[in-house]
């Protein structure tokens, strides 16, 4: 009898442990599930009302690179999705509207203009979000008229998407006190490749970067035991990769089934985005530094602009970089995705080998 009552504060203990981690998932679930369908009621609803001037601009200004790049940021800041603009091009590419050296600075400027949706996040909305989402609510409830309604939506959904950031932001404090959290998170941060590990994994599971950038930059924004961020800006860079890498997945499915031309497409999009993994990832301290000389300040209070704008010179540089060297982009997807399927060598005469020759021979 003794025993049991000295083993029952333990044991309660350890429910209460079960029941605080419970509810840190459950919040944290349900405001990325709030950040998504908010982001992607708000996404359909421009993609309802400008859509098709969208398309039309992207067919039309394919012949300067720098325009086509220009095109393609712009498509994806009014639609808020990269995966809207990158699937509208690949299927361009495979309807013929438009071929592989004219569509990959379209690509390259997508990438650019996703993140836009990172620099309005940066903004602190909390006070207003409850207004936000009224205001949504009262136009898609009242309008008549079919843009109207949709402009209520996309408002909306707007609000729902700041609202699940602050439900995952109030989940996300309990855990940035707890010692063994924080010390995992240290052995993380402490390996730049672990990083980028983690933010390709969570972006593939989640299917859309823009959610796994804001969960960043809303857990970066929580105060470890000395104050400063949990993560700190050089340990969020190397997770911020790995969200850019994990994002072209979707271009990949996208791809599915469509013509050699558009895998290519798809193709170049993960070659980009690699190609700056790999970069960067070597320059995480440099990196880190220019971007706090841009966004100077006490850092819980600027690290998320700071992740926002790492984001866009990190797409930014990859860009200026790639925008000349369009052709050989061109020759490295046409020389993994040939037209023709590559035979066998014969490891003897160093020739092709022929398998019906072989047969009749």
């Amino acid at each position: 009898m003794t025993r049991a009552v000295r083993a029952s504060p333990g044991r309660r203990e350890k429910e209460t442990w079960v029941e605080e981690l419970l509810q840190i998932g459950l919040g944290l679930f349900g405001g990325l599930a709030l950040f998504l369908y908010g982001m992607n009621l708000m996404s359909g609803s421009l993609q309802d009302a400008a859509g098709e001037r969208m398309r039309s601009i992207l067919a039309a200004v394919t012949k300067n690179p720098l325009v086509a790049v220009l095109a393609g940021a712009v498509a994806t800041a009014v639609l808020q999705s990269s995966s809207a603009t990158t699937v509208m091009t690949i299927g361009f590419v495979a309807a013929g509207l438009m071929n592989l050296r004219q569509a990959i600075p379209i690509i390259m400027g997508a990438n650019i203009g996703t993140t836009i949706t990172a620099q309005i996040i940066a903004f602190k909305l909390s006070d207003y979000v409850l207004g936000i989402v009224l205001t949504g609510f009262i136009i898609m409830s009242v309008a008549k008229q079919s843009k109207v309604k949709l402009t209520g939506t996309a408002i909306f959904g707007f609000g729902l998407l700041f609202l699940g950031i602050d439900t995952m932001g109030a989940v996300m404090k309990p855990l940035a006190e707890n010692p063994v959290f924080t010390d995992m998170i240290a052995q993380v941060t402490g390996v730049p490749i672990l990083g980028v590990l983690v933010g390709t994994v969570m972006t593939l599971v989640v299917q859309s970067s823009s959610a796994t950038i804001a969960v960043l930059q809303n857990f970066a924004a929580q105060p470890g035991v000395d104050g400063a961020s949990i993560i700190g800006l050089e340990g969020a860079l190397p997770i911020l990769l790995g969200d850019n890498l994990g994002t072209t997945i979707t271009a990949l499915l996208a791809s599915v089934g469509q013509s050699r031309d558009a895998k290519r497409v798809a193709l170049s999009h993960c070659i980009f985005n690699l190609s700056g993994c790999l970069l960067f990832v070597w320059l995480i301290g440099p990196a880190a530094s220019v971007v706090a000389a841009l966004t100077p300040g006490p850092e819980i209070e600027v690290i998320a602009r700071q992740i926002a704008n790492a984001h866009t010179l990190f797409n930014v540089t990859m860009t200026v970089l790639w925008l000349p060297l369009v052709s050989l982009m061109v020759r490295i997807v046409m020389a993994v995705l040939p037209d023709t399927p590559r035979r066998p060598r014969n490891p003897l005469t160093k020739k092709e080998w022929v398998p019906d020759a072989a047969a009749a021979a």
